[in-house]
């Protein structure tokens, strides 16, 4: 996400600070509390991280036994920190433009344009903030094929990179006209873009008959317990069922059955007016953090995002949307079972009966880890009985013992307090407040859960906890004294096992219990009070902040990208890799490191583990840069041309698989 926005009050403030404003209005137990006491218990956590105490010193640091290359599996050596406006990747690897904003996606598309942006030419063309990516195989079910269907979410905009004089991120915001706002929606969405590898470049493939545009004005069918639902209704749709467009997609995840999941996020930046301070859903839009000035003041222009107008319509946003991507003509749908909050990720597992599991975080501090578990099992042989499959389940939230065990707590209408007394008369009114039905249950509040990915290769859960920096002292212990978490930290959960439908032991995702482990602490050891990773994670080198969305190697390695680290950390974003398990545990090593002002989304490890694309979000966004005084030009660098979020590919020089 970005690095600038403007809170209600107009006043400038960290991207992060605005999208996680902390709507949890009484936070029971943080999790920086639980891990404080889980390491009190742990001391150095089985000998592989060092630093753990506060204050830990740089000589400290130095005098540890320091991991040698051969304790990691990864074949690269990390980037050193230091330039944070330039991208770089490790030695012997290549960078690769596949896509950019304003290329073309259908055919008409005109050439791109910055000077003369408009609705029509923007909905044919690639949209803007490139975050989420998938890659479907062509033909389908061919894996390792370098011929395939790349999927990209676009999260939002940022009008004062866009428009010629608008000024500043604040300004910008403020004064878009009518069509530079028709624009903008239409920059959302999702892009589908084929693309094939020759002679060692990756590239769309001109003219391609599946390519896609799915925008904020794309019709959309809703089904499961909200379908219908008087909070969904509205003057254009009577029946609560259609929904046009899709608003903030974040991360995603996919199917086993071969459909694209993604991710409805920070919803609540669209929907303003004086509406949302009045009425009977007042608490439950606070709740949402809605505010009467909202971030995209699109409601000036188009009423259905003015509250006062449309009172429904924010309830028909905050959902996991699915589609086929092989499809272009496909209705995508809104799966109101899996609960309707900030969706960031939306990852998929296999509980050895066979049911599917969807793990999914709420991106804002002190809010929840989620996961939705099928009613029945998935079909391989009978595509048909998978259609409706994520309509009917148990929606779950996280509890985190001091213990090391997780409880998951089912959120099903008519149980514990999720009553009519508390305002939920149906499961569609614990979906839709699916937020409040946690708070109810006493879910564990985190520190701004976004990507929730599984390791096929381990059977854990890793979960990337971004930032917190609003955390209280007298929300932590001596054992964890980061009071304010800037810098994030991940998890790991760990399911138990059970029988499989064929007798073997397997991981059971579908169980209501687990265990969890630290992962790692973000930040610089010596520097950094409570940076945990493998001890051979120097000062200078290796150490990462802000960890956001990660991806699996068929190493069982974690790939993490990052989102924000402080100015003061003098760390660009970038991407990161480390094994999870064995000596290099968490032994983590700077892979790439990303363009001025810009967040690193993805990461995608491509067919044959010969590519890692990333979506490269908002380049050249920061304090005062502008459309006329951009901070850089990445990744034209020509002199007129705006800044544009971009698709990228990075291989081996040799040809090789990535971290080889």
């Amino acid at each position: 996400m970005s690095d600038t926005s403007i809170d209600s009050a107009g006043d400038s403030l960290g991207q992060s600070e605005l999208e996680d404003i902390g709507s949890n209005p009484a936070p029971a137990d943080p999790i920086a509390a639980v891990i404080g006491r889980r390491l009190a218990r742990r001391a150095a956590l089985r000998g592989l991280f060092g630093a753990v105490a506060a204050g830990a010193s740089s000589e400290r640091l130095v005098g540890q036994a320091l991991a040698q290359p051969s304790q990691s599996t990864l074949g690269f050596s990390g980037l050193p920190h230091g330039d944070v406006s330039t991208e770089a990747v490790a030695e012997g690897y290549e960078i690769q433009t596949v896509i950019r904003w304003g290329d073309a996606v259908l055919p008409g598309a005109p050439a791109f344009d910055p000077s003369r942006l408009t609705a029509e030419a923007q909905a044919l063309q690639f949209g803007y903030n490139n975050d989420y990516l998938d890659y479907f195989p062509l033909p389908k079910g061919a894996p390792g094929s370098e011929h395939g269907l790349l999927v990209v979410n676009h999260e939002y905009t940022c009008p004062e990179l866009m428009f010629p004089g608008l000024g500043d991120a604040r300004a910008a915001r403020r004064n878009g006209t009518a069509a530079q706002v028709r624009t903008e929606m239409m920059a959302h969405g999702v892009s589908v873009v084929e693309i094939r590898r020759q002679d060692g470049r990756w590239a769309p493939v001109p003219g391609a008959a599946m390519n896609r545009r799915i925008t904020a004005e794309t019709p959309m069918r809703v089904s499961g317990p909200a379908a219908g639902h008087k909070r969904l209704i509205t003057s254009e749709d009577p029946t609560g069922t259609c929904v046009l467009g899709t608003l903030n997609n974040c991360a995603g995840g996919n199917t086993p059955w071969g459909t694209v999941l993604i991710a409805e996020e920070n919803f609540n930046y669209y929907f303003g007016g004086r509406g949302v301070e009045a009425g009977v859903q007042a608490a439950a839009y606070k709740r949402y953090g809605l505010v009467p000035d909202a971030m995209f003041p699109w409601g000036r222009h188009i009423p259905r995002f003015d509250v006062a107008k449309e009172p429904n319509e924010p309830n028909r946003f905050g959902w996991v949307v699915e589609f086929d991507p092989y499809d272009p003509q496909s209705v995508p749908v809104k799966r109101t079972a899996l609960g309707r909050f900030k969706h960031e990720g939306c990852t998929h597992a296999i509980a050895a009966d066979g049911r599917v599991v969807i793990y999914m975080g709420d991106d804002e501090r002190f809010d929840y880890i989620y996961k939705f578990v099928t009613a029945r099992a998935w079909s391989l042989s009978d595509p048909a009985e998978n259609r409706n499959l994520l309509d009917e389940g148990t929606l779950y939230a996280a509890r985190f013992h001091d213990d090391g065990s997780v409880l998951w707590l089912a959120l099903v209408q008519g149980e514990g307090p999720l009553t009519p007394e508390n305002g939920f008369h149906s499961q569609g009114d614990v979906v839709i407040e699916a937020r409040r039905a946690a708070d109810l249950l006493g879910a564990t509040p985190m520190d701004r859960p976004e990507d929730v990915e599984t390791n096929n290769v381990n059977g854990r859960v890793y979960m990337m906890l971004t930032n917190n920096s609003r955390r209280r002292a007298e929300q932590v212990d001596a054992a964890n004294p980061r009071v304010a978490n800037a810098h994030g930290h991940v998890i790991e959960i760990i399911p138990p096992t059970a029988p499989g439908r064929l007798g073997r032991s397997l991981v059971d995702h579908a169980a209501t219990t687990a265990r969890w482990e630290l992962f790692l602490m973000a930040g610089q050891p010596g520097i950094h009070s409570g940076a945990t990773y493998h001890r051979g994670v120097g000062g200078d080198s290796g150490w990462l902040s802000c960890p956001d969305n990660c991806a699996f190697d068929s190493k069982g390695r974690i790939w993490i990208s990052t989102d924000g680290a402080p100015e003061a950390a003098k760390v660009a974003d970038g991407l990161y890799a480390a094994d999870t398990q064995g000596e290099g545990r968490a032994l983590t090593r700077r892979f790439y490191s990303a363009p001025e002002g810009a967040e690193v989304c993805g990461p995608l490890i491509g067919p044959g583990e010969r590519t890692v694309f990333l979506a490269i979000q908002h380049p050249g966004e920061g304090q005062g840069s502008s459309y006329d005084k951009p901070s850089t030009r990445w990744p034209d660098f020509e002199e007129g041309m705006p800044p544009r979020p971009s698709v990228i590919a990075i291989v081996k020089k040799d040809g090789g698989t990535i971290g080889s």
